[in-house]
């Protein structure tokens, strides 16, 4: 049983130093825990929607991503393209802030914070690049039943810090009772998204150049 901790604690510290990053993905979790709106169903929809891609890369899929240029190709533009637009959404927000738990938020059902979820995850390249080539590839050199162990490790660092980001952004929800806080974060969100849009575009060009 022992041989088998050390590829869970190995997997579940891969994985966590890889999504603990500031990120597109993170910071729409910290915004929406903050207002404690569809919280819960968004932690849940990118702890397993990470849990699924870190098994599919053990399984072999990130050798097929990268010998699939177009795939990464159509993510970076779609990706670069959602961000830009969600970026503005943000910038609207910290132009005419609202206090927590404010009306008129956009994920106005539990539909629309799953598919905003998703979006936000699968159309960005970096998740792809972490969790599917990233800790597929490492996780693919322990031998059977070791592989499964470091991917459930990985998974499992997941849920934990997207349930911690989310719950755990209760304890600011009174510093954000002040619009003026939420100008700040929401301002950050958007160069944030802009950022990561950037290198995606960046990302799609580099790939255009070298002829895929």
């Amino acid at each position: 049983m022992q041989e088998l901790l050390l590829p869970l604690m190995k997997g579940f510290v891969t994985s966590g130093s890889l999504i603990i990053a500031i990120g597109a993905q993170n910071a729409f979790v910290l915004s929406h825990g903050l207002r404690q709106q569809f919280n819960g169903l968004i932690a849940v929809t990118c702890s397993t929607l990470d849990t699924l891609l870190i098994f599919a890369g053990i399984a072999g899929m990130g050798a097929l991503i990268t010998n699939a240029p177009y795939l990464m190709l159509a993510a970076a533009l779609f990706g670069g393209v959602f961000l830009v637009v969600y970026g503005f959404r943000a910038l609207a927000s910290a132009i005419n802030p609202k206090p927590l738990n404010s009306e008129g938020s956009s994920l106005n059902s539990r539909t629309a914070a799953i598919l905003t979820t998703l979006a936000i995850s699968l159309l960005n390249p970096h998740v792809y690049l972490d969790t599917v080539v990233l800790i597929g590839s490492i996780g693919g050199q322990y031998a059977l039943p070791e592989r499964w162990w470091f991917a459930g490790g990985a998974a499992l660092a997941s849920f934990v810090w997207f349930f911690s980001l989310s719950w755990g952004a209760k304890k600011l929800a009174p510093l954000f009772k002040k619009p003026t806080t939420w100008r700040v974060l929401d301002s950050f969100i958007c160069l944030m998204m802009w950022s990561i849009s950037a290198s995606l575009f960046v990302l799609a060009y580099d790939l255009i150049a070298k002829g895929l």
